[in-house]
């Protein structure tokens, strides 16, 4: 299977730069895959396919204010640190740009030496490793030298640092946002509660991996960076009796989805466990545990994307993205949202 069959026109300006006022004013197309029928209709709405003895399965990640811009100590030249990975209680995997003044050794300061930062090492893909100094609370010094890591396809300035966090948003982690959950209001969340659906939170922290651009022809090929997830008695306990009394399992956004199918057997059941995942989820793939899904609309080949095209065809989700483009739906982050049916 080529990436170029993953390929879909976007005008840029269907690229939603701000989220909404009101989270779950956006959007929702659903696409039902037993008669092929697509809906246009709003977030809200979403209740309406829910039925009592359903779950929603939601990632409880929180985005952390993983973008820093410093200066390095020699020259006062402005490096930019995007933190990836936690390796140990000083230690963390970055993304430095520009990498070739990042050498091992070089010393970088962010908020006029608040926050220092040296290069002990370059790993995988020239990502550096940085380890901090700094007095008091590292969270409490990120959270007021940091910036919230947006896509690169947003070029707006984000005034609210919360709309770039789901509203149960609850374990310190991620360096970008399981945006599918963005739509959800508290409000939203208790009604859904109300009707008997049950909410199953697992956590997966969203790396910058799953947003890297696959550079291979041939997508079979493409290798996923890992990511953490933790699955908790309560949350496993829900979703399989779900299962076992014949509900759907309603996963909000890939990252719930990739959580539960690594850790599905075969049967669709899942145990309490954490680990690392690199899952990757392409047409062929045969699902075990998820029945419907909440997400975006992704990027153009974009394992996102490939993944939406697995749980249904990929022909009928390039139309069904046609259809967003002419109806004018806005895409990616802070966009619209669909459910699958």
């Amino acid at each position: 299977m080529k990436l170029s069959d993953f390929y879909y026109d976007l005008p840029e300006e269907l690229i939603a730069q701000d989220p909404l006022l009101k989270r779950s004013d956006s959007r929702l197309m659903v696409i039902n895959r037993e008669n092929g029928s697509i809906e246009h209709k709003h977030f809200t709405d979403v209740i309406n396919y829910l039925e009592k003895g359903d779950c929603l399965v939601i990632n409880d990640t929180k985005v952390i204010p993983a973008r820093l811009i410093g200066v390095k100590e020699d020259t006062g030249a402005s490096i930019e640190v995007l933190l990836l990975k936690r390796k140990d209680d000083k230690t963390w995997e970055t993304l430095v740009k520009p990498g070739k003044k990042a050498r091992v050794g070089a010393r970088i300061s962010f908020g006029d030496g608040k926050l220092i930062g040296e290069v002990t090492d370059i790993v995988e893909e020239g990502n550096r490793l940085v380890k901090f100094s700094y007095d008091g609370i590292f969270e409490e010094v990120l959270d007021e030298l940091g910036q919230m890591p947006l896509p690169p396809y947003i070029t707006h300035k984000l005034e609210d640092k919360n709309r770039y966090q789901t509203v149960y948003a609850k374990h310190d982690g991620s360096a970008a946002a399981p945006t599918a959950g963005l739509h959800f209001t508290n409000e939203l969340l208790e009604e859904i509660e109300k009707k008997g659906i049950k909410i199953a939170r697992v956590t997966l922290h969203v790396g910058l991996g799953t947003f890297r651009p696959v550079k291979v022809d041939n997508i079979t090929d493409h290798h996923m960076h890992s990511e953490f997830y933790v699955i908790d008695e309560n949350a496993a306990d829900i979703i399989n009796e779900t299962k076992k009394n014949g509900g759907k399992v309603v996963s909000v956004g890939t990252t719930s989805t990739r959580t539960l199918e690594t850790a599905a057997d075969e049967n669709g059941m899942i145990k309490a466990c954490s680990g690392w995942t690199d899952i990757f989820i392409y047409p062929g793939y045969k699902f075990r545990c998820v029945d419907r899904l909440i997400t975006n609309f992704h990027l153009p080949e974009s394992t996102l994307l490939m993944l939406v095209s697995a749980l249904y065809d990929r022909d009928k989700i390039l139309e069904a993205y046609k259809i967003a483009v002419e109806e004018k739906y806005r895409f990616f982050s802070f966009g619209d949202a669909m459910i699958i049916l």
